[in-house]
């Protein structure tokens, strides 16, 4: 059934569950919960965020997949959700594009490329070289098989033209202390998750990968500037909606996070979480995960074999 303008006048009447698929404590769990408070302030309706973990997202999703399309059920949509989980496994508990409506990409979290600082490697060129001359001896690690990082991996290695070692961790920190104690010799990880290290030294960042320098990290390159044109690798963090949610309440929410990303709370989230605010329109949310899919969707196929 369309729905009213007095609906969108009337939403909220209750209660909001807003779903994340990871767990507390976790960057995107944060922003949620930034985002829940913005919306209660506003609207004046607890949102309450719902954690629910598993299969790198599928668990929230298929969740919300079920509950009625009526603005009461928002899910926090991570590149898992969205792209990556239909190449890792065989079946899938819903279909996205059926499934959901969007709302806003409100952000996009770049990564680093990192080796520890006692190689002779200061930038992405030095890192070519250096594989080159030392095939398949650079182990890089990653948050797993088929993730982000994973993949901007091999598309690194397909453009250099190099070989270099594949190392899946379940850990992030693991992962980080690795390549800090020379165990790995270099690693692809999220900003937030890594510039402690950065800063303390332990890490040596050569690139981010991102299309534009993070003013955290003002010295260190994008992709794009160290010969790497075309390759944007950030995770992405959407909000999305059962399909027939009604429009007036996605155009509500749309402008709600619009407003708050400029703001100083929104400013400062951003920074905090080590992201660069997104937001635009419905319909620029879905274009982007179409665009991704087709950048990194033969990427996976390669790499990945559904469980």
């Amino acid at each position: 059934l369309a729905a009213s303008p007095a609906l969108a006048q009337s939403w909220p009447q209750k209660q909001v569950n807003f779903t994340v698929p990871f767990g507390a404590g976790s960057g995107v769990d944060t922003l949620t919960r930034h985002l829940a408070n913005e919306f209660q302030e506003k609207l004046g309706k607890p949102f309450v965020v719902d954690n629910k973990a598993g299969a790198n997202g599928n668990v929230a999703a298929a969740a919300i997949a079920k509950t009625p399309p009526d603005g009461y059920n928002l899910l926090m949509v991570t590149p898992g959700i969205s792209i990556q989980n239909k190449y890792a496994y065989k079946t899938m508990p819903f279909d996205f594009e059926r499934d959901f409506a969007p709302v806003i990409l409100v952000s996009k979290a770049p990564m680093l490329i990192l080796v520890n600082p006692k190689l002779p490697i200061n930038n992405m060129a030095d890192l070519v070289a250096y594989a080159k001359a030392n095939p398949g001896r650079i182990n890089s690690t990653s948050t797993g098989v088929g993730s982000q990082a994973h993949i901007t991996l091999e598309a690194l290695k397909l453009r250099a033209g190099v070989d270099m070692t594949h190392l899946p961790y379940n850990n992030p920190s693991q992962q980080n202390l690795d390549v800090i104690s020379g165990e790995a010799q270099m690693g692809i990880n999220y900003v937030t998750t890594t510039l402690g290290f950065v800063r303390a030294g332990q890490m040596r960042p050569i690139a981010i990968t991102s299309v534009k320098r993070m003013a955290e990290l003002p010295d260190i390159p994008t992709l794009e500037e160290s010969g790497f044109p075309g390759v944007e690798a950030v995770g992405s963090f959407s909000i999305f909606v059962p399909k027939g949610t009604p429009n007036e309440v996605i155009e509500k929410l749309n402008g709600l996070v619009n407003a708050w990303l400029p703001t100083e709370k929104g400013k400062k989230a951003m920074s905090d979480l080590g992201m660069q605010a997104n937001g635009g329109t419905p319909a620029d949310a879905l274009a982007w995960i179409k665009a991704e899919d087709t950048r990194w969707g033969p990427i996976m196929k390669s790499v990945v074999t559904p469980q």
